[in-house]
């Protein structure tokens, strides 16, 4: 939670304070929108796992890269992002990070006429690029627009919009990606004796064209609106100017950014895991097809988006830390009641899981900058590296899988990143915390 000082332990005291600061919200619509943006992608890698292992022919592991690669690029840009906000504003981070993602996007374009594997993965790479420099320029911009006695309810509201994105995103696969074609493989091999099955993988192939151009073109608009529109900056916008530089060292002597930094990861890696697979869970487990499965993600999803909305108004009354670490420890036994009783049981507790996930991102970011004055910018960077994660675990969660020929074992991954997420909530965030705060500076 972004507060400071006594803030910090009020429950319902948080009530008077206005969330949106007055003459602000064109702008805070503008950047609420990136969150729904960048929802889209994130979770159209989920029906692109399962549709890729199809149009060519891998396995899971394999499939999984679409996750490294998409989270390498958070992982490479995130720095240089905060490095050049730093020198020419948050302002900057949104257009860069638009045209970025737009670019990625239509990059399926020329992906798909080639039809190799490997050029999708670097049109996500580039889509991710794009989506390291909003998300490293919206978190604190939102968290720092007004009252930072707010500054958790309103990042958490503004994370409310990412789940609609993510919503949008699985929706758009399942109806216009996935094509409802699921061959046997005796079809397989007669496809193959007549000549057929390479113009089959191909037609799959291209059915993510449209989507993403789509995508692209909407969001490149989008760049155009914000590069016209004059935004406030606050006080660490530039934070380089008037001996307020920060240093890296002074982040690495504080253990409440060090464990935010840990969470994110194990956040992102249990979110993107179990989403991720979620579909072949859904498959294996209780023997529904692709589309079946695809919208009970999608439904999961909703369930998601409405845990970001409830929580919002739950902060009025309770502490962000203590509702995140209740929401952990449920999720830890939903998890397990998944691994232990396949089928539609574990499908509707993965289901739910969604739900109690949803509070961590937001919050783990909003105490893991708290008082971090001229370094805040660069503490959110290291925190989107961390979103590394989704990256990391994934292809692991698909080893696990194939090792033990069972994808509710894999469901281990999650389980213990919630204990460590848990962990976070209820004693790492409080180690060490410093007592700086950030304030809004006047507007230009």
């Amino acid at each position: 939670m972004f507060v400071s000082g006594p803030a910090a332990s009020q429950t319902s005291s948080d009530a008077p304070h206005k969330m949106i600061p007055a003459g602000m919200g064109l702008q805070f619509f503008l950047v609420t929108a990136l969150f729904f943006f960048w929802g889209m992608p994130n979770n159209l890698n989920d029906v692109l796992i399962r549709q890729f292992m199809t149009s060519f022919a891998i396995n899971r592991f394999r499939a999984g890269l679409v996750q490294s690669a998409f989270y390498l690029g958070y992982f490479v840009l995130a720095i240089p992002a905060a490095l050049l906000m730093r020198k020419y504003g948050y302002k900057f981070g949104f257009v860069a990070g638009l045209l970025l993602f737009g670019a990625g996007a239509i990059l399926f374009w020329p992906a798909a006429v080639v039809d190799r594997y490997w050029f999708f993965l670097a049109a996500l790479f580039v889509i991710a690029a794009g989506l390291s420099f909003l998300e490293t320029a919206s978190n604190p911009y939102v968290a720092q627009m007004g009252d930072p006695a707010s500054a958790a309810r309103r990042l958490n509201f503004a994370q409310a919009f990412n789940p609609l994105g993510a919503i949008s995103g699985v929706l758009i696969g399942t109806v216009f990606i996935f094509s409802g074609i699921e061959l046997k493989p005796a079809q397989v091999s007669a496809m193959k004796l007549a000549g057929t099955y390479r113009a089959y993988l191909r037609h799959e192939t291209m059915r993510v064209v449209t989507p993403y151009l789509v995508i692209g073109t909407v969001v490149l608009l989008w760049a155009f609106l914000i590069a016209i529109t004059k935004f406030p900056r606050i006080e660490s916008e530039h934070e380089g100017e008037a001996g307020g530089h920060g240093h890296i060292i002074e982040l690495l002597r504080q253990p409440n950014f060090l464990f935010a930094v840990l969470a994110q990861f194990m956040y992102v890696g249990a979110q993107v895991c179990t989403w991720s697979y979620f579909i072949q869970y859904i498959q294996e487990t209780a023997h529904q097809p692709e589309k079946t499965a695809g919208y009970i993600l999608t439904g999961t999803l909703f369930a998601f988006g409405l845990g970001r909305f409830s929580s919002t108004e739950i902060m009025r009354r309770v502490r962000p830390d203590r509702l995140m670490g209740l929401y952990a420890v449920i999720n830890v036994g939903l998890v397990a009641v998944g691994v232990l009783f396949p089928g539609w049981i574990g499908i509707g507790s993965i289901f739910l899981t969604s739900f109690f996930m949803s509070v961590m991102y937001p919050t783990i970011f909003a105490l893991g900058i708290e008082g971090l004055g001229p370094n805040t910018k660069i503490a959110g960077s290291f925190i989107v590296m961390s979103i590394v994660g989704g990256g990391v675990l994934t292809p692991v969660m698909g080893w696990v899988s194939q090792l033990t020929h069972s994808i509710a074992l894999s469901y281990l991954i999650p389980l213990g990143c919630y204990i460590v997420i848990a962990f976070y909530s209820y004693v790492g965030h409080r180690m060490g915390k410093p007592r700086a705060g950030i304030n809004l500076a006047a507007e230009v």
